[in-house]
Parts: C-alpha cells; structure tokens; sequence
C-alpha cells in the first residue's frame, strides 16, 4: 500500500472475515478484549513463552486474550529443505487442548500466578461455520477436550468478564459446577481487585 501509494496507484483495502471479529460469537464483549498472541507447537529444544507476557498485560487490566494456535502447512523438514528436496510434511493444525497444555506447561515453568489450572477459557472450532464448536472450562479441563476438526481458538478471561457474559458463556461450559466454582474464585478476585 506504502509503495502504491508512492507511485500513485490507486489502491484500496477490503476487510474480509477475520477471527478477530468472529470471536465475537462466544458471547463475549469484543472492547474487553486486549493484545491478541499466538501460540506455536513447541519442539524439544525450542519453546517460546512471549506470549505469557502479553497475556499478563492483559491479565493486569481484566481484558480476554484471543490466542490464536499454529498452523503447520507446507512446511519442510530439515534434511529436506538442506537437501533442497520439494518434499513437504503432512498438515497439523495445533488444538484447544494442545495450546491449553502449552500454556499450563510455561506457567508451571515461569511461576508468577499469571494464570492456572483453575483459569477459565473458551476453546473454539470452526468459528462462522455451521459446525461451529465452543467450550467453557478450566485450562485443566481444556488440556482433555477434543473439539474435532481444525480450525481452534482459544480465550482466556479476562476479570472485567460481566455478569452477561458469565450468563452466555455457561452454557458452553464442560461442567457447570466447575465453571461455578472457578467463577466464584475469578469474580471474588476481580471485585477485590475494583475495591483496591
């Protein structure tokens, strides 16, 4: 657009359908959300955890984080692509429960209470699509989910969450006793955190 611009070619930007407006569909408030991250497949030697940071900024100000998990497609592997062979490994497409665990493993490593395995989140498949698929629970309980097909999300709650959405979200939840439970100790923290 920069170097159209320059040479004064007439150019213009049409949106498409984006995950970051269709997560909207969980019910949630879209102005409560703050930075979105992304989570990769993490390898024996190579785990990055820069997501935890942001996901602490937004933590500290009550606002959702959208984690967008990784797509693998095309990819080579090493002695390929040092081989200079055309040869490309099979699609993965990172779950719910995948980056749920990821994340439970960074905390456990990091251990600065960002979140836990009492933490509530939204795992969602396929969103805007007639097989749309969404979840309430604990990181814990999202570490077992299998929302089938591929493409997930996942969103972690912020404590600005309103009672409306609590309302709508519930439903979705994997167990309601849990969901109660965890909410009564996040909402607790949230007032709490108001009256400071």
């Amino acid at each position: 657009m920069l170097r159209a611009r320059e040479l004064s070619i007439p150019c213009q930007s049409i949106p498409n359908a984006s995950i970051l407006n269709a997560i909207g569909s969980t019910g949630l408030q879209l102005y409560n959300f703050g930075q979105t991250v992304s989570m990769v497949f993490f390898t024996e030697t190579w785990k990055p955890s820069s997501f935890y940071d942001r996901i602490k900024e937004n933590i500290q100000i009550g606002l959702h984080t959208l984690v967008l998990l990784d797509i693998k497609v095309k990819e080579q592997s090493l002695e390929n692509m040092a081989r200079g062979r055309k040869i490309y490994e099979p699609p993965r497409y990172m779950t719910v429960a995948q980056c749920a665990s990821q994340m439970l493993e960074i905390e456990g490593e990091k251990k600065e209470g960002v979140y836990g395995e009492d933490s509530l989140a939204i795992g969602a498949a396929r969103v805007g699509s007639k097989e749309q698929k969404m979840v309430c629970g604990t990181l814990k309980e999202l570490c077992e989910v299998d929302l089938g097909a591929p493409l997930h999300s996942l969103v972690l709650l912020g404590t600005r969450t309103h009672e409306l959405e609590r309302d709508y979200i519930r439903a979705f939840a994997i167990d309601g006793a849990t969901f109660d439970q965890s909410w009564a100790k996040y909402h607790k923290r949230s007032s709490s955190a108001v009256q400071s």
